[in-house]
């Protein structure tokens, strides 16, 4: 078999292979490479699927070859490197950056990962709310309230609320129930670290653990889940006017929000 692709992986998707537009523009930025590859094919190992460019393997920034667990994640995969036009542009590749993370990273520490999720359990975006104006206090329980219903009704979570940005203390019960629904969601088997990597980025892009575990058992869907994370800047958009960069940033979360609820619903 020809040499497996390698080094370029390592220059395009380490630390995430993010280049901001908004940066870009403020500064030089190197050039995104050229697409130097015309076929992309699936190969069935003996561990998973195997990502193929010219029938050359595809290896992660640490060097593990790429295998998705399954054909389905495998061909969502193909058509990221199968889409990418005369350069390669990694921020259009979010769920290979996710793979990657869940090979090189969370592979090596699922307790940690997990850990993480529980300190978002702790402050989750959905327990916090305003008091003034009315109006957007009205739109968070009208969103927010019935996640909560959820949490407590489908996995026996019952979250306290605060009011303005002072720390709410939940209780043990309560986070030990979110601890056993994360569990529950990553299970344990070949999958699980690829589970809580989709867990994680659709936490940390939300701010809410509650968001991603509604997303994940399909209380919410992925635009409905979105919409929920980004209610307060929607309502200030809506008072003081719309930001295009603040827009344009949130489109790519959005990306990425979307690569996330892919994996997951890959792996589930």
């Amino acid at each position: 078999m020809s040499n497996p692709v390698s080094g370029l992986e390592a220059d395009l998707f380490a630390q995430g292979g993010e280049r901001d537009p908004q940066i870009s523009a403020r500064g030089p930025a190197r050039p995104l490479p050229k697409r130097f590859y015309a076929e992309v094919s699936i190969e069935e190992t003996a561990h998973g699927f195997g990502i193929l460019l010219d029938a050359r393997p595809v290896y992660t920034p640490k060097k593990q070859r790429v295998i998705a667990p399954n054909r389905l994640l495998a061909e969502h995969l193909a058509l990221e490197w199968s889409a990418q036009t005369s350069t390669i542009n990694p921020a259009a590749m979010p769920l290979t950056r996710l793979i990657n993370t869940a090979l090189d990273g969370v592979t090596l520490q699922m307790a940690a990962v997990e850990a993480e999720l529980m300190r978002y359990a702790a402050s989750d975006l959905i327990c916090y709310r305003v008091e003034e104006p009315e109006s957007l206090a009205s739109r968070q329980a009208a969103s927010w309230d019935p996640i909560l219903a959820f949490l407590k009704d489908r996995l026996g979570a019952r979250l306290s609320l605060g009011a303005g940005v002072a720390f709410v203390n939940q209780s043990s019960e309560a986070l030990t129930a979110l601890n056993l629904a994360v569990r529950s969601v990553a299970k344990s088997d070949a999958f699980t670290p690829f589970r809580l990597t989709a867990m994680y980025e659709l936490t940390a892009l939300s701010g809410s653990l509650a968001l991603a575990l509604a997303l994940a058992h399909d209380f919410l869907s992925v635009e409905a889940a979105w919409t929920a994370a980004n209610l307060d800047e929607d309502f200030q958009m809506g008072v003081w006017g719309e930001d295009r960069e603040a827009l344009a940033r949130r489109e790519k979360r959005y990306g990425d929000f979307r690569a996330a609820a892919l994996l997951l619903s890959c792996v589930s």
